[in-house]
């Protein structure tokens, strides 16, 4: 999906202004990958994905490679007080 993301309970070591009860936290947008075509920003709370709900980074990984390339997926996000569906096209991981 060309996300780098943190555990919750990773988070308070990382930085302690950041907390959140469920979710997953985006550290990073691979550049050029998957999610650097969409409005998923750095900072976001990866919530869900195809209304699964995500608790670890291993749930969002296990799911991802359940897939295939050109995939679409629906990554539910948490943004401050905003919340919003992203649609993600997965596409090879690149080696």
């Amino acid at each position: 999906m060309g996300v780098y993301s943190y555990d919750k309970e990773v988070i308070p070591y990382l930085n302690s202004n950041i907390s959140f009860n469920k979710g997953i936290y985006v550290a990073e947008i691979v550049k050029n990958g998957p999610a650097s075509k969409t409005d998923l920003k750095e900072g976001d709370i990866i919530v869900s994905i195809d209304g699964k709900e995500l608790n670890t980074m291993n749930d969002l990984r296990e799911y991802i490679y359940s897939k295939k390339p050109n995939d679409v997926v629906y990554v539910q996000i948490s943004r401050g007080k905003i919340n919003k569906t992203i649609e993600v096209t997965l596409r090879e991981k690149v080696k």
